[in-house]
């Protein structure tokens, strides 16, 4: 019950951070480099003194984290919002989403892992969907914001991987969010001075900074260790969902008849994909 409730409580900030960005750059309440920075600070604000004041002594106290996994998450948190300038955000949450299976299930086949046949039917039915998604046509996305997207997706996608390997999740997540720090507020110090930022725009990039990743990417990062990475896969799955019902709700947006089709082509594939090789992985190790 434990894993359950901190993996909803991860998904609910995923998506609460898809509606928050969408909020904030698509009325041009903020820059996309204002709201990157503000909301890394953000997270290091917050996790910093949690992590120092709260409940553990000795080590669990100190910042872990690591380079890569700063990069993984600076990577991930630039690209989203250049994103969320051009696609809304069930759509943005899509692709992003999509990009994460599909970058995890590469590094799990370069790692030695060979699909079987309905994995890659699974596969091939997730790529044609995301390939109708974005071809040319009314309502296509933004080539460019979904191309930036899939990028976001691949960053998260490194960063979930070497998050599995956490023994401190609050520690590392706090070490990731300050090592961004000096780059952050470089890139909010570039968006104050070039353009105009309304306190609205500040407010939700501090929510997701603080609230929705830092808080979220913690618990996150806890709750990975005991799920396994088809599960850690599957669940995410309900974010792109999540996520376009809060742009409903909050922003007014949607849902055309192409995401739609693609979302059920998109999300069934990739659960078909991640069913088959668990099935494979249970025959082979009974």
């Amino acid at each position: 019950m434990r894993i359950i409730v901190l993996t909803a409580i991860a998904m609910l900030a995923f998506a609460a951070n898809s509606v928050l960005a969408r909020l904030a750059l698509a009325g041009s309440a903020i820059d996309a480099a204002s709201y990157t920075g503000i909301r890394l600070i953000a997270g290091a604000a917050l996790l910093y003194p949690l992590l120092t004041w709260g409940p553990g002594t000795g080590r669990s106290r100190k910042m872990g984290g690591s380079w890569p996994g700063a990069a993984a998450l600076f990577g991930y948190a630039i690209f989203f919002s250049i994103a969320y300038l051009m696609l809304g955000a069930g759509l943005g949450a899509l692709i992003l989403f999509t990009s994460v299976q599909m970058s995890m299930l590469g590094w799990a086949v370069f790692k030695g892992d060979r699909p079987g046949l309905i994995e890659w039917v699974g596969i091939g039915v997730a790529l044609a969907s995301l390939t109708y998604l974005v071809s040319p046509g009314l309502t296509a996305p933004h080539p460019f914001g979904a191309v930036l997207m899939a990028l976001a997706g691949a960053s998260w996608a490194v960063y979930s991987v070497i998050g599995r390997g956490s023994k401190s999740p609050l520690a590392d997540t706090t070490g990731n969010f300050a090592r961004c720090v000096p780059i952050a507020i470089a890139l909010t110090g570039f968006g104050l001075l070039t353009t105009s930022v309304a306190w609205e725009g500040v407010a939700y990039a501090v929510a997701s900074g603080a609230i929705a990743s830092g808080l979220g990417y913690a618990v996150w990062y806890l709750a990975l260790p005991s799920l396994s990475r088809v599960n850690a896969s599957t669940v995410q799955l309900t974010v792109p969902a999540i996520a376009a019902a809060g742009g409903v709700l909050f922003i007014g947006e949607a849902i055309t008849l192409r995401l739609a089709i693609a979302s059920i082509g998109i999300l069934g594939g990739v659960a078909i994909a991640l069913w088959a090789a668990e099935h494979r992985k249970r025959a082979m190790n009974p």
